[in-house]
């Protein structure tokens, strides 16, 4: 007697339907008091095979026969601003990252990274740019980055802190050959802005956060300094030429107004010769100038002027 097995239609299309890769949300560091996610999509795992229990199983026997000795092994302990990513048998655990705190790992199956979370800081050696208006400038900074999933951090870059200050050079100078010397030294702040903008970008898929960047120096050329100097120079002549000519033009005003004045009052001009001669005798020379008016002198020029 033939049996013929029956499948439902609903049974074959679930065996028929291919496997769609599951979001999975894996949760980010907890940085400033509150907790941060973002969805990753990773395949969902396929089930242990016979080699991978056989390990798990091992490790949990060596764990028995070794009781108390292998607890000292088991039990790891991660600081607050650290974070431990465990990978059993070469595949990363669920649950993301553990800790603060305490955690078990399995003896011989399970390896694990702590990750630091704190804000860390470096230098950005100087670099040799070429200005958009072609002038050769060395120019350094400081960035500071922290890690905010140290998960993806892990697991998608080699070394996320080699990488990120690689990016941060190539950065430097893409966004400075695009500038003018003149900008360089007078922009530092929208600079600054523009490159922490980029290398957060860049480094977002590492799961590092650029916080700030800052430029530190421009080095310019001696010979650049020294000319840049002597402009400098000329410009403040310049500045200090136009202010005397409008001082001498103010004077001459005043002056010309006095004069009208006095024209007015015969008399203001001899108490002006009086007031001459008081401030020439306080300073105690042994020299005293009386002036005489121009006018007592005039009937001798118009008595010459006629004989002539």
């Amino acid at each position: 007697m033939e049996v013929e097995a029956v499948i439902c239609p609903t049974c074959r299309q679930q065996q028929q339907k291919p496997s769609v890769p599951v979001p999975v949300q894996i949760q980010k560091a907890d940085i400033g008091g509150f907790m941060k996610s973002e969805a990753f999509d990773f395949p969902e795992p396929e089930g242990s095979g016979f080699i991978e229990v056989v390990a798990t199983f091992a490790s949990i026997l060596l764990l028995v026969v070794t009781f108390p000795l292998a607890i000292f092994f088991c039990f790891k302990v991660v600081q607050e601003y650290e974070r431990a990513v465990i990978f059993r048998l070469g595949r990363l655990r669920r649950g993301g990252a553990r800790g603060p705190g305490i955690f078990f790992i399995l003896p011989c199956i399970d390896a694990y990274r702590c990750v630091d979370l704190r804000t860390v800081s470096f230098d950005v050696p100087p670099q040799e740019i070429l200005t958009h208006d072609s002038v050769t400038v060395a120019v350094d900074a400081v960035v500071y980055y922290r890690v905010y999933n140290p998960t993806v951090a892990v697991s998608n870059v080699v070394d996320y802190s080699h990488s990120t200050r690689l990016l941060a050079a190539t950065t430097l100078r893409n966004v400075l050959g695009t500038k003018n010397l003149a900008e360089i030294l007078s922009e530092r702040e929208s600079i600054s802005h523009t490159m922490q903008a980029a290398l957060d970008e860049a480094t977002d898929p590492w799961g590092v956060k650029v916080e700030r960047v800052e430029i530190k120096d421009v080095r310019l050329p001696v010979q650049l300094q020294r000319a840049m100097a002597a402009e400098a120079e000329a410009a403040r002549e310049a500045r200090a030429k136009v202010i005397a000519a409008e001082g001498e033009m103010k004077a001459s005003r005043a002056l010309k107004e006095a004069s009208d004045v006095m024209v007015e009052s015969p008399a203001a001009l001899q108490l002006r010769y009086l007031q001459t001669l008081n401030t020439i005798s306080a300073e105690k020379n042994s020299t005293i100038i009386f002036p005489i008016p121009i006018d007592i002198l005039t009937p001798f020029f118009s008595g010459a002027l006629k004989k002539k």
